[in-house]
């Protein structure tokens, strides 16, 4: 049996020591916390885990369920003897089959969900990680400062290599933890921890049933909680690494969390389903060379006046616009927290049946930044546009082009099918090329006072910019702009234009 590392700092354990013994964590913070124990073949470390559960957190704990993944030893008789002492309040799981680590992970979050659980922890039964220090993770989820804590080994210098780390791990560990923050803009000491709490309602928003069954599940979820908006902070750990058996093949593990990362960044971009990496509003994209950055440089030279931005979203870019002088009217089927103190005016409404009188007229300008392509009648919505402008009046829109290289590459393949966001967003319910765009423009009775293109917003990878990953998406975003001047129907990502009306 592994020997206990030492004790960790313990900031909520005060709060329970002061309490009565029969009283539990929901009477002092209104919180039901829970344990996940993940065990594989972990007869020699189970007892012994549980056993380091630390008495404040063992009075208090609501429930601690122990998931046996389908172990090839007694870890389910151990499990069973543990449960007869009645020192926890603990419900012993066999899997028929193994799930994976992910899989197994998944089966408990199940668990903490249906049982109304607020907290759950997350344990391995082979003692890697302290049982003496969980209620320092679990101390910022009880006081509403996080979503998630991870704890991390990395946090303190030395501490991982001195803790009994092999070198192969610590450099492996620290090698892909600083890809996966390039990759993804987030900022954490380790990406490898598997000692985690998190708020079981912060679960049931994520995907999570989606993710892995493998290792690289622990990755999918920071992945899911990053880009749901969740709040994840560390906290320290000490390292232990005693005679367990690593099940987890290091080559395999590190190809599938980059690629876990890469399809997270391309999902952003556009390329890829993306799958549970959704946003309801639109990212704005600051780039001077992104259509957002050049629908604002072209209002820019403007002299502040009225504009109708339709289909605002969260009002971000309404926000911009109203900075530089105007007053802005945002449209938009979804009122977005916030939206309203970005902008001048909101009007809630479904543009598929026109823009709702409520919005006014008389406008000198009307932005319809990507927008016609999710109308059912985009022609009626030009319609429209153009009866409520302003004498001598413009349109800005900004369009995707169907003819990129990339849905062109899809349809010759016989994989077509609709993205959560970009080119194939599955929103979209019309497509356009160039061409065909053109065509609706002139039919509309507008004429073009000028045109732009914009290549594919590789910008978004440029998350460390003295990075290699920054370094590398410049040099990309550099030939994608000269390959969208040379061929822009087929390197164009998105075609914008002013028009007026004949």
């Amino acid at each position: 049996m592994t020997s206990a590392p030492p004790d960790g700092p313990a900031r909520f354990r005060h709060i329970l020591s002061a309490t009565a013994g029969n009283t539990t964590i929901g009477d002092v913070a209104g919180v039901r916390v829970g344990v996940l124990v993940v065990a594989y073949n972990a007869e020699r470390t189970l007892a012994g885990v549980l056993d380091r559960l630390p008495p404040t957190f063992r009075a208090t704990v609501e429930h601690v369920l122990v998931c046996d993944d389908a172990s090839n030893d007694a870890t389910h008789e151990i499990g069973l003897a543990y449960q007869a002492t009645g020192s926890l309040p603990l419900t012993l799981v066999r899997h028929p089959r193994n799930l994976g680590y992910g899989g197994n992970q998944k089966s408990g979050y199940r668990w903490a969900i249906e049982n109304g659980l607020d907290v759950v922890v997350l344990l391995h039964g082979d003692g890697q990680y302290a049982p003496e220090v969980i209620e320092d993770l679990v101390a910022p989820l009880v006081d509403a400062s996080a979503d998630a804590v991870f704890g991390s080994r990395m946090m303190s210098k030395g501490a991982a290599r001195s803790g009994g780390m092999p070198l192969y791990k610590f450099l492996g560990n620290r090698t892909l933890s600083t890809a996966q923050n390039a990759l993804t803009g987030l900022r954490l000491t380790e990406w490898h921890s598997g000692y985690r709490a998190y708020r079981v309602d912060c679960l049931s928003e994520i995907p999570f049933e989606s993710y892995s069954d493998g290792f690289d599940f622990d990755t999918e979820i920071i992945l899911g909680l990053h880009e749901a908006g969740k709040s994840i902070v560390e906290v320290p750990i000490p390292t232990y690494y005693g005679d367990e058996i690593c099940y987890v093949n290091g080559v395999s593990y590190a190809k599938d969390v980059l690629i876990d990362v890469a399809k997270f960044r391309l999902g952003r971009i556009g390329f890829g389903h993306g799958e549970g990496f959704d946003q309801d509003a639109y990212e704005l994209k600051m780039s001077p060379h992104s259509s957002h950055g050049i629908l604002l440089s072209w209002l820019g030279e403007k002299q502040p006046t009225r504009v109708l931005d339709i289909g605002c979203s969260d009002g971000r870019f309404g926000g911009l616009v109203r900075e530089q002088g105007h007053h802005v009217v945002g449209v938009d089927l979804v009122k977005h927290e916030g939206v309203g103190g970005r902008l001048d005016e909101f009007v809630e409404a479904d543009l598929n049946v026109g823009l709702p009188p409520e919005t006014g007229d008389g406008f000198a300008v009307i932005v319809a930044a990507d927008v016609l392509e999710h109308t059912i009648e985009p022609a009626a919505l030009l319609n429209d546009m153009i009866g409520r402008l302003a004498p001598g009046g413009s349109i800005l829109v900004s369009v995707p082009n169907f003819a990129h290289w990339y849905p062109r590459a899809r349809v010759l393949a016989g994989r077509f099918d609709y993205d959560q966001r970009g080119l194939l967003d599955r929103g979209h319910v019309r497509f356009f090329t160039r061409r065909s765009l053109e065509r609706l423009i002139a039919d509309r009775g507008l004429r073009i006072e000028r045109r732009s293109v914009v290549g594919s917003p590789v910008e978004v990878l440029d998350v460390a910019s003295r990075s290699v990953v920054g370094r590398a998406s410049r040099a990309a975003g550099r030939v994608d702009r000269f390959a969208t001047r040379v061929w822009p129907t087929l390197f164009g990502y998105q075609f914008l234009y002013e028009l007026r009306p004949n």
